[in-house]
């Protein structure tokens, strides 16, 4: 099986042949779900990633693919996230895969990686895959989905906090709110992580307007909306991205309520906030995803309130090489 690598970016027929597998193998994987996007195949991998370098492959007979993201933060040298490795349903067990995986490796082992992880649906053709190369599940974790209403579900439920102001930014946070909205997002370190050799790097502003000018610079929306103290300090956050912003589907990023803030229903309020705002700037909004680890029972209860359902189970695998 000839496997050749892609230049980076790639041009818009390895673009549209690699949307092609994708599109295959999540029909054949999640009935009933479309294919991605050509915007956001064509912005995953003609726009340069903000935390590293990637690196891409393509069977010669156009039945797989694979994409790496090698970190290059300084904190995740020695590890590295296999964004994709898919091969068209009709040209399974023929080793298409292996092959793709074989160059994935030798990569890996070229620029000294000592581990890979990848998040992989349970139970599934993936997992199966993964597994009989030697990767365990790291943390285990679900796909959830919330229906977007076209109006309020629950009358009279709040998207108000009290003591505190409510405030949405499209696209790029504003600078004056940048550097408080970064110190917030450290209040992650404290989620589920499981066995992950990756670890959290220190949010700047600087990284905080990298990742989101990423998602605008790949096609998509980026809407963030910030619980304000008085003194105008984020006391939490939700993100929500639209990598098509034509599409009826949306990703919730993180939410997270800085310690010193929780017990006060601030998290509610942010994603009901979400809500209000996605149905006022994206009318065609049907769906919201976002996946929680199992552990993070805090989470799960709220989104459960929320209206979110279970979908499916995943989980992050890692190998260590």
């Amino acid at each position: 099986m000839k496997i050749r690598s892609l230049a980076v970016p790639p041009s818009d027929a390895e673009v549209d042949a690699w949307r092609a597998v994708l599109a295959a193998a999540r029909a054949a994987d999640l009935p009933g779900r479309t294919g991605p996007a050509r915007v956001e195949v064509a912005g995953r991998l003609q726009v340069a990633p903000a935390r590293g370098r990637a690196a891409l492959w393509a069977a010669g007979d156009g039945t797989g693919v694979a994409g790496l993201l090698l970190f290059t933060d300084g904190a995740n040298d020695h590890t590295a996230f296999l964004d994709v490795l898919a091969v068209r349903p009709d040209a399974r067990r023929r080793g298409v895969g292996t092959a793709l995986w074989a160059r994935v490796r030798e990569e890996l082992l070229a620029r000294g990686r000592t581990s890979v992880s990848a998040v992989l649906d349970t139970g599934g053709p993936g997992e199966a895959f993964a597994r009989s190369l030697g990767f365990e599940n790291v943390l285990p974790m679900a796909w959830y989905a919330q229906e977007v209403p076209e109006r309020r579900a629950r009358p009279g439920e709040p998207e108000t906090a009290p003591g505190y102001a409510l405030h949405c930014w499209p696209g790029l946070s504003p600078d004056g709110h940048a550097a408080s909205l970064a110190a917030a997002h450290g209040a992650m370190e404290d989620a589920p992580s499981g066995d992950m050799d990756e670890k959290v790097v220190a949010w700047t502003a600087d990284r905080l307007h990298a990742a989101q000018r990423l998602v605008l610079d790949r096609g998509g929306r980026f809407l963030t909306v910030a619980a304000l103290t008085p003194a105008g300090e984020v006391a939490a956050y939700t993100e929500l991205v639209l990598a098509d912003p034509d599409g009826t589907r949306a990703m919730q990023y993180d939410t997270v309520v800085v310690p010193a803030h929780r017990g006060r229903g601030l998290g509610r309020a942010v994603k009901l906030r979400m809500l209000a705002e996605a149905r006022l700037r994206h009318p065609g909004l049907r769906h919201v995803d976002t996946t929680v680890a199992d552990e993070n029972t805090p989470m799960r209860a709220l989104n459960e309130a929320l209206g979110y359902r279970r979908e499916r189970a995943a989980a992050v695998f890692q190998l260590s090489l």
